[in-house]
């Protein structure tokens, strides 16, 4: 058998125990399609997207607690219009019961459009807590930003862990996704380096086609050269087949070190595509479990 080609047991121990998921306001439908492949108790992040108003924000996170998940809402610091429109938010989760977990965005509009101009700005108003949030999540760049120094990245996530510690948040840190293991693993060392010990979920692409992942990956100012699309499992003189990121979880696990990198899971970017996603999770665990070849 060739060794490139089987789930190691070690991915699934892991970093799969505990993976979680994104979706966007508008994919209920697609969550409850999804639900009898994803674990129940799984932690669902619900985006912060232009265009989606605050019914649908709050509807979403209902639905994810009552199919048996975990609600974790985005706030997107750049896109609150005022602190009042931040404390209707939260407390229409406090009064449906999922304001526990949050995840805090600066968010991509170029100027903000109220005042807050980062997620430091929201965890420093005090309202998080007063609304019954108990644990936040906050965002980490691999391959940096393509619109913020690295400096200032490094300095928000360091600040930003602080601010956590100092609030008593629980946290975590998730990743903007990626292709190649080796800038997340570099990444990793050195925010421990620099004091920050929170758990890290690694951001995964769940598998898509590959003109959409390398739609996505220029956006986000993701890496795609041709050797690091290879490396992954994709040609980028052609994009017409569907690939999944099992190259790069079984490099993640085979290189992972608790004592250098810390607490590390996944976190996978669905694009859409919940059950593809969900059902492509379970048979890579299933594969990696019994050491058979992954999907």
């Amino acid at each position: 058998m060739n060794p490139a080609l089987t789930a190691t047991p070690a991915v699934g121990a892991a970093l799969l125990d505990d993976f979680s998921l994104e979706m966007t306001g508008k994919d209920v439908p697609r969550l409850e399609e999804a639900r009898e492949s994803i674990p129940q108790g799984t932690r669902i992040n619900i985006t912060f997207l232009a265009g989606e108003d605050l019914g649908m924000r709050l509807a979403a996170a209902r639905a994810v607690k009552r199919l048996g998940f975990v609600p974790v809402p985005h706030i997107s610091a750049r896109r609150l219009p005022s602190q009042a429109a931040l404390e209707e938010f939260l407390s229409g989760l406090a009064e449906d019961g999922t304001a526990e977990n949050v995840f805090v965005v600066g968010g991509d509009p170029a100027r903000p459009e109220g005042p807050y101009p980062d997620a430091l700005a929201v965890l420093r108003t005090g309202l998080l807590q007063r609304h019954g949030v108990r644990h936040v999540g906050i965002c980490g760049y691999p391959e940096g930003h393509p619109a913020i120094a690295d400096g200032t990245l490094w300095s928000a996530l360091t600040d930003k862990a602080a601010a956590l510690g100092a609030h008593r948040f629980g946290g975590d840190v998730i990743t903007q996704f990626g292709f190649d293991v080796d800038p997340v693993l570099g990444w990793l060392e050195a925010a421990r380096a620099r004091g920050v010990h929170l758990p890290v979920r690694i951001g995964v692409p769940g598998p898509a086609g590959a003109r959409r992942l390398l739609g996505y990956a220029t956006r986000f100012g993701v890496a795609t050269s041709a050797s690091v699309a290879r490396k992954y499992g994709f040609s980028l003189t052609n994009l017409m087949g569907t690939t999944g990121p099992d190259r790069f979880l079984r490099a993640l696990a085979d290189r992972y070190d608790p004592e250098r990198h810390g607490a590390v899971k996944v976190h996978f970017y669905t694009f859409g595509g919940l059950r593809h996603t969900a059902e492509w999770i379970a048979g890579f665990r299933q594969a990696a479990a019994l050491g058979t070849p992954a999907p």
